[in-house]
């Protein structure tokens, strides 16, 4: 089955851009909006509205597969490609990934995705968003051209199995850290609630004493709102290296006796710390969260640590993960280019022994997200974002459908319904 065609379409994705850098800097918050200067080159405003382009592939029977491309909240920080403007990236797409993709047979995903990923203009490669979205569409393409769902493409040719069971999904509140909260104990979600937690003065406490008195309600509210006993939610909390910024980012034994204590505020619930500090730099990054991930093991502080912040990319998981660097990595999906990088992500950290988190962004759109699940339902991820957006219902819905439909058709093929 030939691709024919590639078109592409400007979109808007389910949250927005923000310069994190600025907000570090002390960018207040009015209302929705920052005041202050952006600090990351690309930025009008400290916070703009996020954009992505679809990639439409036309087969020649007239079938039609897309993807979305779609960068990160926080673009450009961290080590990240610039800020994705469709109306910047779609000559890009037009002018080199069309003639690319245009009379080829969508006969193999891997093969397309790893020729997109490693393509090269001017000696750099595709920005990441384009690598994303353009791969997305290339899995669907190989899955109408074979008349199955894009997770069975991605088992049949990375010698996988299609999961029969849910993946936990992690629902994340925004800055509506109380209301959000309540609606993801309402619906049972199995991990909650992030909390966005990035900034030491109005979220964390110079002491840590508000992030502590925030996780001493999250189970008071678990507990009250719960409708049966097995309800017992995992509490996952992003600081955005904040807990560093109080105690140093190298204070390791300061930073133990900080996370036992909000251990202890949400026990007998499970403690995920993603990011508890940002050392600036990849390689101090990852030094810093596999001596703390030391640390809290040997005093047998009951804490998952979840690298996130520059751990982007294919190389820096497997880093990670080869140093111990966190009991669970973040993969967070528009960074990693062409989805083809998600899968062997999420593989050489099950490898290992370490917790593949398949997450992503806010920022990204219901495609992404659904992509995202069937590669989550193949590839053995431990626990999968509910996205785009922070309002718990509008992500949660679309991930935790797409699961059950897979799930449902899955049951069917085997006979079992």
């Amino acid at each position: 089955m030939k691709i024919v065609d590639l078109i592409c379409s400007a979109g808007r994705t389910g949250f927005w851009f923000d310069d994190q850098a600025a907000i570090k800097a002390g960018a207040v918050q009015d209302g929705f909006v920052y005041t202050g200067t952006p600090c990351t080159p690309g930025f009008a405003s400290v916070r703009q509205a996020g954009e992505s382009v679809s990639v439409i592939l036309v087969l020649e029977d007239g079938q039609m597969a897309y993807g979305d491309c779609a960068a990160v909240q926080y673009s450009g920080a961290a080590g990240r490609d610039p800020l994705f403007l469709a109306e910047d990236f779609i000559p890009i797409i037009e002018k080199y990934v069309r003639p690319l993709l245009v009379g080829e047979d969508a006969d193999s995903f891997r093969r397309l995705a790893e020729k997109i990923d490693a393509l090269e203009i001017n000696g750099r490669r595709l920005h990441t968003a384009i690598r994303y979205g353009t791969t997305q569409a290339v899995l669907d393409a190989v899955a109408c051209s074979r008349r199955k769902m894009m997770c069975e493409v991605v088992a049949e040719e990375y010698g996988l199995s299609v999961s029969e069971q849910e993946i936990p999904v992690f629902a994340q509140s925004g800055d509506d850290r109380y209301l959000n909260a309540d609606k993801a104990i309402l619906k049972r979600i199995p991990i909650l609630p992030h909390a966005l937690i990035n900034n030491v003065d109005t979220k964390l406490g110079r002491r840590g004493e508000l992030l502590l008195d925030y996780c001493r309600w999250l189970k008071e509210r678990v507990f009250a709102l719960r409708t049966d006993d097995d309800y017992l939610p995992v509490i996952h909390i992003d600081v955005y290296g904040t807990i560093g910024e109080i105690f140093g980012h190298d204070s390791y034994e300061a930073m133990a006796d900080y996370i036992a204590e909000l251990c202890e505020a949400v026990a007998p619930l499970q403690l995920h710390l993603e990011g508890p500090m940002d050392a600036g730099e990849r390689e101090q990054q990852m030094v810093d969260l596999r001596n703390l991930t030391r640390t809290v093991d040997e005093r047998g502080i009951p804490v998952k640590i979840v690298a996130d912040e520059w751990c982007n990319t294919l190389d820096d998981i497997r880093y990670f993960a080869d140093h111990g660097a966190g009991h669970i990595i973040q993969i967070k999906c528009p960074d990693l280019g062409g989805i083809n990088n998600i899968i062997e992500a999420a593989m050489y950290c099950n490898a290992r022994g370490i917790g593949a988190y398949q997450g992503g962004s806010c920022n990204e759109t219901e495609r992404s997200a659904q992509v995202c699940v069937h590669l989550a339902m193949a590839d053995g991820a431990a626990m999968i974002l509910a996205k785009p957006g922070m309002g718990v219902d509008e992500g949660y819905s679309i991930t935790y459908n797409e699961m059950q439909r897979i799930l449902a058709v899955r049951r069917r093929k085997q006979g079992h319904i």
